[in-house]
């Protein structure tokens, strides 16, 4: 990656553009407030304050390099999750393959921080956004992109706009098989798979290197299922490589990976036959960098497999208490603007006061405004306006776009760091 893209994050001057960070700081540079190592909690933060555990982080980072060590996997984690460049480097620095992406804005931001090697799971027609990758692929021989494509009309639109801008390196592209009726993209049979890789094999400006897809899509996902599906994906790969549509490369792609069935694909691309060439087995899940407090906490593999190991929740939300209207209510000043909500609730973890944590007993979080959070207390509760609570929060790709410039916070609450986020 750029390391000078990097190192200029941290002359970045603070500003009222940072949400919850000390409002004396302003004027300093990103490395000069995070030289002070300020304490999250007397140093002048407001609330809300978005947290993320620089230990929680530093673990979670350590077992998926070793979880895809240890099952023969290249790892391509979804970049979209956290839109974080500083991730992006301490991933592949974990020896990550490169990073999986969704839309073309996300690739310009990878490129800007120079990512060399990009997976991007999505389709991609948009003539504006393949004239550019063309430009990329141009200027840099170290560049690889590799995207889905699903249809043979996806193909002419790609062929044309890749013409259109005198492309001379092919752009590498996968054949993405749908994870069922009604799922979401990809192509939905055999036969249609094989159109389509014909229509990619007619033209000079494609290059068919392999299939994927996302279990994650699967309709009534369980393990069954989804491993299922998975082995669909291994037979057509094998399928085409029978075929000979992937004559002359040095590497075949198979590829799948979420965050909630990643030993489903570990467990059956260890099936994988020998084919022509060396397989790419690549695995794509995200969201396990900061992890959670909800919808990926209960759904992780490692729940599966215990002895692999297990993620931590890396988030705290950091809220206060503004109101305490009754016995049994209270508000706190985050909301939508500032929680994940799109899958579950916050939850409440802890309280804070004059310089002590106690567990957040009898303190429900159950709904969200835009810029309160609605509390249910019971009498076990011991609540007071003023006091700071932590929140947990589920799905963090919708945490991340929340806050541009996140602290990465030590145990004590010294902050070490700061995380920039590009959404």
């Amino acid at each position: 990656m750029g390391n000078e893209a990097l190192a200029r994050l941290a002359e970045e001057r603070v500003d009222h553009r940072f949400k919850g960070l000390p409002p004396d700081a302003g004027g300093l540079t990103v490395g000069e407030l995070a030289a002070q190592r300020r304490n999250l909690f007397t140093d002048g933060f407001t609330t809300p304050v978005l947290a993320l555990s620089a230990e929680r982080l530093e673990h979670n980072l350590a077992l998926m390099e070793t979880y895809a060590d240890r099952h023969g996997l290249a790892f391509a984690p979804h970049g979209k999750t956290s839109m974080a460049p500083q991730l992006f480097q301490r991933q592949i620095e974990r020896g990550a393959w490169g990073v999986t992406l969704a839309v073309p804005h996300q690739v310009r931001v990878a490129r800007a921080f120079g990512v060399e090697r990009i997976f991007l799971a999505n389709e991609l027609v948009d003539a504006s956004a393949l004239r550019w990758i063309a430009g990329e692929l141009a200027a840099d021989p170290h560049f690889r992109l590799v995207c889905y494509v699903d249809s043979v009309s996806g193909v002419r639109l790609m062929d044309a706009a890749l013409r259109d801008a005198g492309a001379g390196r092919p752009l590498d592209v996968v054949v993405e098989l749908a994870a069922g009726e009604g799922a979401r993209t990809g192509v939905r049979t055999d036969e249609e798979c094989a159109a389509v890789a014909d229509a990619v094999a007619a033209t000079d400006t494609l290059r068919l290197v392999g299939v994927a897809g996302y279990e994650g899509e699967v309709p009534r996902a369980d393990p069954e299922r989804v491993r299922a599906w998975l082995r669909r994906l291994v037979a057509l790969a094998a399928a085409f490589d029978e075929a000979g549509r992937f004559a002359g490369l040095d590497e075949i792609v198979v590829s799948a990976g979420g965050s909630a069935w990643f030993d489903a694909v570990a467990d059956v691309f260890a099936e994988i036959p020998d084919l022509s060439v060396p397989v790419l087995k690549l695995l794509r899940s995200g969201a396990y960098v900061s992890h959670d407090d909800g919808h990926y906490r209960r759904l992780t593999p490692f729940n599966r497999a215990p002895g692999e190991g297990a993620l931590e929740p890396a988030f705290r939300l950091w809220t206060q208490v503004v109101s305490r209207p009754s016995p049994g209510q209270a508000f706190a000043n985050a909301g939508k603007r500032d929680a994940a909500y799109d899958l579950d609730l916050p939850v409440a973890q802890v309280v804070r006061r004059d310089g002590a944590e106690r567990p957040a007993t009898g303190i429900t979080v159950t709904a969200l405004s835009d810029q309160h959070a609605w509390l249910e207390t019971t009498g076990e509760a011991d609540l007071e306006v003023g006091d700071w609570l932590g929140l947990g929060l589920s799905h963090p790709c919708t945490a991340f776009d929340k806050w541009q410039l996140i602290p990465l916070a030590e145990a004590d609450g010294t902050v070490v760091d700061y995380i920039r986020t590009f959404f």
